[in-house]
């Protein structure tokens, strides 16, 4: 009996058949496991898991994929489901419903969300869990486009936009030790406009079921993102040491520190990219109407949308990713010469236009706003005092919100004229170029061999 081999019993888990079920469900899980596992990696690289900015880097691209839902499904009601002329009066009563209030409640988002210092991820997954709801309010009526789908809409708006401050405001206080602020949002920004272009054709796949299935699918990932606002560190909520700063404050003797006191550059970037969002909002509302009345040569309205669409998105990942790269130590010399790059641009629209004309000015606004609010950022980690910092993010996203309302209403009220309306964003770029060059003529200046008294900003 003694030379009688053990028989290997299957259940051990090393039978052929438990090795080819093995085998099968790696293959089945791999293409979910694997993209999963490689985006984590690429997230929480050089330092970002530790610091919990890959969990923020995640949930911005949560948000960023859900907005592209909600924003699918408005624009197949609102603007393509009726001829142009209606569609200007649904996208003016849907300005004077929702954006309008919007560019007063948008002041107010910054000093409330600074009373709320230690809930600052109570204040995302409020946000997140906001938009669930309101998109699933929308659901109902979005097929009929009735009015009650634009205060809805307006909900959405300021949700969006309040964990947009928060975020902003968030940032600082994960940063790796090897990281800048201006990499840091490079990273963030790069994750949510990559999120928001690969929820593109999966809204418009939902949308072509009704116009409905895309806010459900925002509702199911705002719930995503209600949850995943928690797993940020505790240290998102640590307020110690900080202060609430004032845009208008300039009075030397003031108790309350705001950004002029700091240095004219801050204002004068901020500004300038004000000029940049306000043109933003105008390009997006102008090109949306004039290309569907009169589209580029030989496309139909939808491709030649789709066209300007795709440059602009472009143009602004690439500008994100070259701000990530750049060492930016004169943050004050990058954002003249990018407003300087697009009002020249602007002009050439102008006086040649054309279709090309229109696609490459859209790529350049998206890379230079990138590149310019990279910038901005750099330059408030370099003169705004930590113990305000969180608070002067706050109230310069908010008033960069405003300036984008502010240019889509120039927008839809502009007559359908090509050359006006490339006439007109010169003239808004214009404004901020030369705010942009006051900045950098006054931006500090250090001898090469002099340690400058600020950290260098890289």
């Amino acid at each position: 009996m003694s030379s009688v081999a053990p028989v290997r019993s299957s259940d051990d888990g090393s039978g052929p058949a438990r090795r080819a079920g093995r085998a099968v469900g790696r293959a089945l899980h791999l293409p979910i496991t694997g993209p999963a596992k490689g985006i984590r990696r690429a997230t929480h690289a050089h330092g970002a898991g530790e610091s919990g900015l890959g969990r923020l880097i995640e949930l911005h691209a949560i948000n960023g994929a859900g907005d592209m839902m909600i924003t699918v499904a408005l624009a197949s009601t609102v603007f393509f489901s009726v001829p142009t002329d209606e569609a200007r009066g649904r996208v003016a009563l849907y300005l004077a419903i929702t954006m309008a209030p919007f560019t007063v409640l948008a002041p107010v988002i910054g000093p409330l969300l600074d009373r709320l210092p230690h809930g600052r991820r109570a204040s995302m997954a409020a946000a997140m869990l906001a938009r669930a709801v309101l998109a699933l309010l929308m659901s109902a009526v979005v097929a009929t486009g009735g009015l009650q789908l634009y205060p809805e809409a307006l909900g959405v708006l300021v949700a969006s936009k309040s964990y947009g401050v928060v975020r902003s405001a968030v940032v600082p206080r994960l940063l790796p030790p090897t990281f800048s602020l201006v990499k840091a949002n490079s990273r963030v920004t790069l994750a949510g406009l990559l999120a928001t272009g690969a929820a593109a054709p999966v809204a418009a796949g939902l949308n072509s079921i009704g116009p409905q299935w895309p806010l459900y699918g925002a509702c199911v990932i705002f719930m995503g993102g209600a949850f995943a606002a928690f797993t940020l560190p505790h240290k998102v909520d640590e307020a110690r040491g900080e202060r609430r700063a004032r845009l208008s404050t300039h009075e030397a003797h003031s108790k309350r520190p705001g950004l002029r006191t700091v240095t004219r550059s801050v204002l004068c970037g901020l500004l300038a990219n004000a000029a940049m969002r306000g043109l933003s909002g105008f390009l997006i509302f102008f090109l949306a109407f004039l290309l569907r009345e009169h589209p580029l040569a030989g496309q139909s309205a939808a491709v030649s949308l789709g066209i300007v669409g795709v440059s602009a998105g472009v143009g602004n990942a690439c500008g994100t990713a070259v701000g990530a790269w750049l060492r930016a130590r004169a943050p004050e010399v990058i954002v003249a010469s990018v407003l300087c790059v697009t009002l020249g641009m602007a002009v050439l629209a102008a006086v040649l236009y054309s279709g090309v004309f229109m696609a490459v000015l859209a790529a350049t606004a998206g890379f230079c706003q990138a590149l310019a609010k990279l910038s901005l950022d750099a330059m408030i980690q370099r003169d705004v005092p930590e113990a305000v910092r969180t608070s002067a993010f706050a109230r310069s996203e908010t008033l960069l919100q405003v300036a984008w309302v502010l240019g889509g209403a120039i927008g839809i009220v502009l007559p359908l004229n090509g050359v006006l309306g490339m006439s007109v964003a010169a003239v808004i770029v214009a404004l901020g170029a030369t705010m942009a060059v006051r900045g950098a003529l006054s931006a500090p200046r250090h001898h090469p061999h002099q340690h400058p008294s600020r950290p260098r900003v890289a």
